[in-house]
């Protein structure tokens, strides 16, 4: 029986890989991956020589077959999605359950993760956690999963675009303002921020700069404050134009 590793890769910083992630990447047969020219970035950086193999989320179909394959004649195989752990907002779990069901062992090589990372510096006691990484860019579809997600009665945490970040947080604005969140931008890279404090005032901040940059990952609690008894670690004076 062959195993098939699925492989946590930095999202940001090369040095978050893991000693196990390597070990794993130098011994495998072949690397399937979401993006070739992504993962051969991150083996070169690390002197690493093994065979590339597509499997994306337009083709998993196709290509879990082909890996089935290549289990079947003995090899062992690594997964990597373009940035952090696969199946998080990536493809992946087509392949881990048809190669499962083939019979063949998946294994975790656990590692960097948007989500978790985001949570551990968050600074909210929350003990329920809702994942629901993209939201819809149709604004009906957007703000009709926001309220059911404000009414669930747990935190959660979104993924979004630079592009639209100001409407989600406006959505938000207007569900709930004093809702606590914690937003991390550009995580583990070289203008790495975090901002904490209610959807309006993060709002307010973002909306007082030029332009949006880089890639947002977003935590919002179930309670006002977080769940620590404070008022929020910031509220700066914000006065947007109606216009």
């Amino acid at each position: 029986m062959s195993t098939l590793f699925i492989v946590a890769s930095p999202i940001g910083n090369l040095q978050d890989i893991s000693l196990r992630a390597l070990d794993v990447l130098k011994s495998v047969s072949l690397v399937a991956c979401e993006d070739s020219r992504r993962t051969l970035k991150l083996l070169t950086h690390f002197g690493i020589r093994v065979k590339l193999i597509s499997c994306r989320a337009a083709n998993e179909f196709q290509a879990a077959t082909r890996l089935i394959g290549r289990l079947d004649g003995g090899l062992d195989i690594a997964y990597l999605t373009d940035a952090g752990t696969p199946v998080l907002s990536d493809p992946g779990a087509v392949l881990v359950r048809f190669v499962s069901e083939a019979g063949h062992s998946v294994v975790p090589v656990p590692g960097p993760s948007a989500f978790a990372s985001l949570v551990s510096v968050a600074g909210a006691t929350d003990r329920t956690l809702v994942f629901d990484g993209f939201l819809s860019p149709k604004a009906g579809k957007r703000r009709s999963r926001l309220k059911e997600l404000l009414n669930g009665g747990a935190a959660f945490v979104l993924y979004e675009s630079p592009f639209r970040i100001l409407k989600l947080l406006s959505d938000l604005a207007e569900f709930d303002s004093e809702r606590y969140i914690c937003i991390g931008r550009e995580m583990t890279k070289l203008h790495e921020e975090y901002l904490r404090g209610s959807v309006s005032d993060v709002l307010c901040t973002l909306q007082q700069r030029p332009e949006q940059k880089g890639e947002f990952s977003v935590f919002v609690s179930a309670y006002p404050n977080g769940g620590v008894g404070t008022a929020g670690p910031f509220r700066p004076y914000c006065s947007v134009s109606d216009d």
